[in-house]
């Protein structure tokens, strides 16, 4: 079974010298390269993460519950850009450079203890606004891929000058990133659009040099092992916090028929984002793109989701500070953007006009169904419905096409 560790091939350096220190040339790895698989590195990476995101859920349905809703909306989407924006970036570096060597790793480590340092400063960011120790744990992992870019830039004439970009911008808006800290009250929320995106347009301007060599299929498994991650969370704590709340309820009817809604809204989501070819969506550099930054709203919903699950257990049991509909509204709302964004990424090309219009429909059902009498069933049948939406769609194809040749 592959590992997806990198190729042996261009081991050596020009002339086929024996690499220095143990250092493989940081050569672009094959586009077309088969049984492609993300590495125990990567995977190791992705677990990192799952401490920042728990964090901010956590932070989440707190400012949820005691009802500051703007508030914990905006800390949430400013500290979530910061995981997401890191972990994108180095998982298309990888695809396009994995060497696997001993710096590369190191590296990569450095990354993951940025990745704790922002995790360590969620709730400030939350309770005080202080994004101090988030802006510093983000800089050091965005540094440390300076370095992995400056060493691919030494290994590949044909792809220096976007190489370059890459760590030339990506350095120059870390700089602004830390002269925003000195300005008073932080920057504001206008300071933070602007750089976020800068941060936005760097691959743009970087990929029009030369595009990176990234692999579609190792991408596109990169991005589903990250949604199962935040699935997985929502499932957790879901969990949590039914315990919890069996621990003091006495109506034990009603949180098992939430519990099992949550878990079929869950693995709804999970059928509905798996169901799509996603690495077909991956033909070209403004595809990538843009599967790769609409994938901000499709993380965030789920992230979202786990923390609307407690907000409206919350309500359920009697300690919520929302009311009905705005408690419901924090799983229903999450949801429909799952849905709407993994249908406007990848199911709408799979998906003939009738389908097209029903999943729409049962997203918008989904994110309405907060006015429901029972807003968690309204929701679980409207993502069932969708889920069946794309089952007769792949039936139907297959019918047409006939069974798969081995």
């Amino acid at each position: 079974m592959s590992t997806g560790s990198p190729a042996q091939a261009p081991t050596g350096g020009p002339g086929g010298r024996a690499p220095r220190a143990g250092l493989r040339p940081m050569h672009p790895r094959d586009r077309r390269e088969p049984h492609r698989a993300a590495s125990p590195l990567e995977l190791f990476f992705d677990l990192v993460f799952v401490v920042a995101v728990s964090s901010a859920a956590v932070e989440l349905h707190h400012d949820l519950g005691a009802g500051h809703v703007t508030h914990g909306l905006v800390a949430y989407a400013t500290v979530f850009f910061a995981v997401w924006w890191a972990w994108m970036n180095f998982t298309w570096f990888a695809s396009a450079f994995d060497t696997d060597d001993w710096l590369y790793r190191v590296l990569t480590l450095v990354q993951m203890a940025g990745v704790l340092v922002v995790a360590a400063g969620v709730h400030d960011a939350f309770a005080a606004g202080d994004l101090t120790v988030v802006t510093a744990g983000y800089v050091v992992m965005r540094l440390a891929l300076v370095l992995q870019w400056l060493r691919a830039s030494r290994a590949d004439a044909s792809l220096r000058a976007t190489t370059h970009r890459y760590a030339v911008g990506i350095a120059v808006v870390q700089v602004a990133w830390l002269a925003r800290l000195a300005l008073p009250g932080q920057g504001g929320t206008l300071t933070f659009v602007v750089l976020a995106l800068a941060e936005l347009a760097v691959p743009v301007w970087a990929e029009r040099a030369r595009p990176t060599p990234w692999h579609p299929h190792h991408v596109a498994e990169r991005y589903g092992l990250f949604a199962l991650i935040l699935l997985g969370e929502s499932l957790l704590a879901s969990a949590n916090a039914l315990i919890d709340a069996l621990r003091e309820s006495e109506h034990l009817g009603e949180l098992l028929v939430f519990a099992g809604c949550a878990l079929v809204l869950a693995a709804g989501l999970w059928w509905v984002y798996f169901a799509g070819q996603h690495h077909q969506r991956l033909g070209s550099r403004r595809a990538g793109l843009v599967y790769g930054y609409v994938h901000y709203v499709v993380f965030a919903a789920a992230g979202a989701f786990s923390a609307g699950i407690e907000v409206l257990l919350d309500h359920e049991t009697g300690h919520g500070g929302l009311g009905a509909v705005a408690s419901a509204a924090t799983v229903t709302v999450p949801v429909a953007l799952f849905l709407l964004a993994t249908w406007g990424l990848v199911l709408r090309h799979d998906l003939d006009r009738t389908g097209d219009v029903l999943v729409v429909l049962f997203g918008l059902l989904a994110g309405a169904a907060a006015f429901a009498p029972q807003p968690l069933v309204v929701a679980a049948v409207a993502v069932t419905a969708a889920v069946v939406t794309v089952e007769r769609a792949a039936a139907a194809r297959s019918a047409a096409t006939g069974p798969a040749r081995a």
